[in-house]
């Protein structure tokens, strides 16, 4: 049987309020909208009490004494005090005494200030942290990694790590970070560094988190990987803020089998990396981005809110964009990506339209074959964009004498004016290729696919039916079967649909009259056949010892027909008697 809690009754500046017995006194003040200042609280740790701004003033009967609001358990029949003269003098005392501790952290001045507490009698140490042990209650008791805590005494005291050597205990979720109200203790992404590559994502970087905007069903899902309880066992946090109790971290993936008849593959491209092309400079070189980082920074919803910015946050006085990275190149793809040149314009258009950088395009052919598309490449000149013809041959650090200019110079031909330039930017975006998914060969083995030379898989027909492929029932739409466009693929995938769907609709399935089967009298269960044929259709019944030919999966192809030792594979309609009859027939005439 549950205990049940003992309520008390208490005033705070007047207000009668009922509460569970035990509760802190910040907590009930909070709810009646009554603001007690505070350094070192946080609702998920317990309330320690050491910054001491807090300070409230208690009265029983005539007993009245000073506590702090975070850790003083409300009692029955006390009344509490929060702004009279005598808390307001604790307080500037207190804040005096922080701001000699850390006369330059400016959260600890605006609060001084607010009480009207500008300068400090005490002496100056000029440090950064308030001793509060926000971080090390957090580290310790919610995330479970116990990689700092206490190291001195007396005014020595202070936050450290064991033995002021580097742990491995430290899992570097930042949650000290998060809760230091001073932030003495800050996160730098390694990014910052010179030559790294800065990261952008879209929409928030924490474990917990809706996968896009437009997510379907638009619920959140947690990380993992990132996830502090994965690591350590503690926090779950979330699960104790969740009011319809609908996390679980004991929720496990599940793999489903489910039955289907046909399949559409929309398996997507990867970006070819720049780095094997490392005269561009791509994670050697500050601010030079791939296409999809840039399209991230333009994005509204972006970690720049949509602003063109290097990585010291200024805007760049000017920006190259240099097309055909890694294709139309017989070193890396010999085809062309067909979306570098119009992406790489819209790049152009925005980036007039958001700063005032000069903007130079670097293109070998300009390929605007859509709808609008030359009319947007005629906006584009209109705008004053340097359109320049000619491949880029490297991209380097400015010297000395063209910093002024420009912090990367970019080296290449004009072949329109025949003379070698070397232009000076801030920023560099390469329009790298569109090539093949990582994992476009495990797909095609699994179901039975081709691919073009290029990687990309294959089609039945380029031109009359360029949704389906050699087997029956896959279909394929987007750049899992080449390069194209968003309208391009929008159009693949409609069709795509719309043969599904007028084959479901039709109820039945035609199968072709040329297929293979096997003679199970002939048979001897050699099994080559099972391993020849190259669409699954012969199946090995260990009962009967042969092989049998599912009629359904079967195209007719012949492979098993010749290379079937003793015989008994043959293909309907095409028997060496029926051969043999016309050959006859035809030498007979």
């Amino acid at each position: 049987m549950k205990e049940e809690k003992k309520m008390v009754t208490l005033k705070i500046d007047g207000h009668e309020v009922q509460a569970e017995r035990g509760t802190p006194i910040l907590k009930l003040a909070s709810k009646l909208g009554i603001h007690i200042p505070t350094l070192c609280h946080h609702d998920f740790v317990e309330p320690y009490g050491s910054c001491r701004v807090c300070t409230v003033e208690m009265r029983r009967g005539k007993r009245k004494r000073m506590v702090t609001a975070c850790n003083y358990p409300a009692q029955q029949g006390e009344e509490i005090y929060t702004d009279t003269e005598e808390v307001r003098a604790n307080r500037r005392l207190i804040l005096e005494l922080l701001l000699a501790r850390c006369p330059d952290v400016p959260v600890v001045k605006d609060l001084a200030a607010a009480y009207g507490v500008t300068e400090t009698r005490f002496e100056k140490l000029y440090q950064d942290c308030i001793a509060c042990g926000l971080c090390v209650r957090v580290c310790n008791e919610i995330v479970g990694a116990n990689a700092i805590g206490w190291g001195g005494r007396g005014v020595n005291r202070e936050v450290t790590i064991p033995f002021d050597v580097d742990t491995e205990a430290c899992i570097g979720c930042g949650a000290c970070a998060g809760v230091c109200p001073t932030g003495t203790i800050r996160l730098e992404p390694a990014w910052l560094r010179p030559g790294e590559v800065r990261e952008f994502t879209l929409g928030p970087t924490t474990a917990v988190f809706i996968p896009t905007y437009q997510a379907v069903p638009k619920v959140p899902v947690i990380d993992p990987a990132a996830c502090i309880h994965f690591k350590t066992g503690g926090c779950k946090i979330c699960e104790k803020v969740c009011e319809p109790k609908a996390i679980n971290h004991n929720q496990e993936e599940k793999v489903e089998e489910i039955e289907v008849g046909q399949i559409l593959l929309t398996t997507g491209y990867d970006l070819f990396d720049p780095r094997q092309m490392p005269q561009y400079g791509y994670g050697t070189l500050d601010n030079v981005y791939n296409s999809l980082e840039i399209e991230h920074m333009l994005n509204s919803s972006g970690p720049t809110g949509g602003r063109i910015l290097l990585k010291n946050g200024q805007e760049p006085r000017a920006v190259g964009i240099i097309h055909c990275v890694g294709s139309r190149d017989e070193h890396y793809h010999p085809y062309c990506s067909r979306i570098c040149c119009m992406y790489a314009l819209k790049f152009a258009h925005l980036i007039k339209d958001r700063s005032e950088a000069e903007v130079y395009q670097f293109y070998i052919d300009m390929r605007s074959f859509g709808k609008g598309y030359e009319e947007f490449y005629s906006r584009i000149l209109d705008e004053n964009v340097n359109i320049i013809r000619g491949r880029v041959a490297e991209v380097v650090k400015a010297g000395p004498s063209q910093v002024h200019e420009g912090q990367l110079l970019i080296r290449c031909e004009d072949t329109l004016i025949r003379k070698f330039r070397e232009i000076p930017v801030d920023m560099v975006i390469l329009c790298s290729a569109i090539e093949p998914a990582r994992d476009a060969e495990r797909i095609q083995r699994l179901f039975s696919l081709s691919r073009s030379p290029d990687g990309f898989f294959l089609e039945k027909h380029p031109k009359l039916d360029p949704t389906a492929t050699a087997t029956d029932g896959i279909y394929i739409a987007g750049c899992c079967q080449g390069p194209k466009d968003i309208p391009d693929t929008v159009a693949q995938a409609s069709s795509a649909a719309a043969r599904i769907l007028a084959t479901i609709c039709k109820g039945e399935v035609e199968i072709p009259a040329i297929t293979a089967s096997i003679d199970p009298e002939l048979c001897a269960g050699c099994r080559l056949c099972n391993d020849l044929c190259p669409y699954s259709a012969i199946e090995f019944d260990s009962q009967s010892m042969v092989s049998r030919v599912n009629e359904t999966l079967c195209k007719g192809c012949g492979t098993c027909v010749a290379a079937c030792p003793s015989g008994a594979s043959r293909q309907n309609h095409f028997r060496d008697e029926q051969i043999f009859a016309e050959i006859e027939g035809i030498l007979s005439d």
